[in-house]
This record gives C-alpha cells, structure tokens and sequence, in this order.
C-alpha cells in the first residue's frame, strides 16, 4: 500500500532538462537492448557466472605452484579451500535476506567486487595466513554472488523452460572454470616481467571480474523491475509480501527473513534436499585436488588442463542436456521428474568416479582415457 506514497513535504520537481532525458533515454534504451534475440541483462548474468565459476576454479588449478611458494602441504591447501566455504556458509542466510530485499544487480556488483579484490590480494600475498584471510572474504563475495545469479535466472525464466535456463547458466559458468583452470594451469609454469605466472593469472582474473561487475552494476535491470505485473496472482501473492519491503525498517526485514528461514526449514523436502547436499558435496571439495593430482602422478601442466577442460565440457553438457531433459518430463510427471534427473545423475556418477580413480593404477594412458 505504501511502496507509492509520495512525500507530503517534498515539493513538485521541474522536469528535467533535455540533456539530463537524452541521457536517461540512452541509458534505459542501453538496459532493455538485445542481441541475437537474447536481453542485454541475461547476457551480462551468464558473464558474471563464466567469472564466478572461473574464480572458483583459480587457486585449486595451481595448488603445486602455491604450495612451492609458500611451502604448504596437502592439508594447508585444504584448509585454504575450508576457510573459503565455511564463510561462504556463514555468509549465505546475508546473502538470501540481501537478494530478497535489495536490487539483485546491485547486489550482485558488490559481490563480484569483493571477490574481485580478494582475488588480486590473493595474487600479491607473501604470506600464507594473508592468503588465508583473502580467501575468506573471497568466500563472502561469491556468498553474496550466487543466490543472486540463481534468483536472477529464476524470475527470468517461466516455469516450463527454468530447468532448461539453469542449465543454460551452468553451461555457461563451466565454460568460465575452464578458462580459469586453463589460463591458470598454463600461466603458471610461466614468468611476466619476472613475477610468478599464477600471480598474474591471479590479477588479471581479478579485473575482468571487476570490470563485469561494473558492467552488471550500469546495465542489468532486475526482473522484478521489469515485470511487476506480469506474474499470475496466484504464483506472486505469498512472494510479493516478502520480496516488495522498499519502505521495511531494516529491524522488520530481519524478523521477516528470520520468520521465513524458519517456515522453509521446517519443510521435510528441504531437509532431504540439505541433507543429500551435505554428503554429496564431499567428493566435489575433494575433486579441487584434480588438477594437483593429475600433475603428481605424472601429467604436466597443459596435459593436467586438458584433463580438467574434459571434465568441465562433460559437466557443462550434463547440466544444460539434464535442465532441457526435467523440463520435458515435468510436462508428465509434474512432482518428481526433477528429483528423478537430479537422482539418476548422482548415481551415475559412483561408477564413473571408480573408474577413474581405480584405472589410474595402469597407467597414465588408462587415467587419461578415464
């Protein structure tokens, strides 16, 4: 009721000089362009997921180089990997309230420039526990990043093809760790005007993050902005309430978020959905050691990203064939065809996985095949 209310005190503005609306014209002609048919805001989401999922992959794809610079070992490395998710843990009930409340692409620039910072200190760090600290807030900053981009692709997407533009999205963001573990992979073997190779992959990373970030922060329109009425009531009265709190104290907007955790929480899907997920993320923690093993085992450095493009490919396929997939047969088994896929890829994985670590014994020939 009060999202409209016009102040009683504040006096009629003159309308705004022909230079002043030439501006605002272009720039909101900016925010609604489309190239090949796709919006300029969808385009510039999936960017900032190709460099989040690039970030991610950085520091795992050159664990040795770190390791040889700061004489770390295998268990300092994962602790480097540990401080990261456990902030991010912490910081994602922030990040959920931020994203409710605020505008997601503001939202969603923060973010990337936090990470973006932490990115670069990581690269000019001459002392493990800075790189420690650095990882964490990088932990914060993809924190805030993700729920946005998810929510983001959500409200973009109609229900039919969601499934079909999250796999869109991960494709996308695999396509970023590839080029993250590549570059890296490969710069770190290298030297730049005499400063380690995985510095400068490590800097460099850090400014096209920032520059997307302010890209995103100029020209990305939030979907609820640009279809406040587009939605059904039966699909927006519930969401509505939480999401429209423009004129919300900030003390009010915690006890409705509070209220609302609570609510999901309580739901027993959810609880198997965070449970599965707690066991299940184990061996994809683990698999950021992939690229550290490929070259103790004897792979270099260009072979050891070869292997781990492969792997981001088969992934990035999975996930967008997966999302097309649940979105046909959520036509016919509107309830569980989405469990079913999600199911019968987890499973699909154990054997796969054997393989690959068992066949390894062989040789290298047969783990390269794997």
């Amino acid at each position: 009721m009060g999202l409209n209310r016009t102040p009683r005190h504040n006096p009629v503005l003159p309308t705004k000089s022909p230079i002043l609306s030439r501006s605002h014209s272009r720039s909101q002609t900016m925010k609604t362009t489309q190239i090949f048919g796709v919006s300029l805001s969808l385009i510039l989401i999936n960017l900032a997921a190709i460099m989040e999922r690039a970030d991610e992959n950085l520091l795992p794809s050159v664990y040795k180089e770190v390791s040889e610079t700061f004489n770390a070992g295998p268990s300092d490395l994962g602790y480097l990997t540990f401080v990261r998710n456990f902030v991010q843990g912490l910081s994602s009930p922030l990040a959920g309230i931020l994203v409710i409340n605020y505008d997601r692409p503001t939202i969603l620039a923060m973010g990337t420039f936090c990470w973006a910072l932490s990115t670069a200190a990581v690269g000019v760090c001459h002392d493990f526990l800075q790189v420690a600290f650095w990882r964490a807030i990088n932990g914060f900053g993809l924190a805030i990043v993700i729920p946005a981009l998810q929510s983001f692709i959500a409200d973009s997407y109609k229900d039919g093809v969601r499934g079909t533009g999250f796999g869109l999205l991960s494709l996308v963001g695999n396509l970023g760790g590839i080029g993250g573990g590549v570059l890296a992979t490969v710069m770190a073997g290298q030297q730049f005007w005499g400063i380690q190779g995985w510095r400068c992959a490590f800097i460099l990373m850090a400014t096209l993050s920032a520059l997307i970030g302010f890209l995103v922060l100029l020209y990305v329109v939030d979907p609820r902005k640009r279809f406040p009425t587009t939605r059904d009531a039966s699909e927006s009265s519930d969401r509505d309430d939480t999401v429209y709190k423009g004129n919300a104290s900030a003390a009010s907007i915690w006890i409705d978020s509070w209220a609302a955790t609570k609510a999901v929480i309580k739901v027993k899907t959810f609880q198997i959905i965070v449970l599965q997920g707690i066991i299940g993320s184990l061996p994809w923690t683990a698999m950021v050691f992939f690229t550290m093993w490929f070259e103790l085992i004897g792979f270099d450095n260009n072979t050891s990203a070869t292997l781990l493009s492969l792997f981001a490919i088969g992934c990035a396929m999975g996930s967008f064939i997966g999302g097309s997939i649940a979105d046909q047969l959520s036509q016919v088994y509107p309830h569980s065809a989405r469990t079913m896929c999600a199911q019968f890829s987890a499973f699909m994985g154990i054997p796969f996985s054997w393989f690959l670590l068992k066949l390894e014994r062989c040789g290298c020939k047969c783990s390269y095949v794997c």
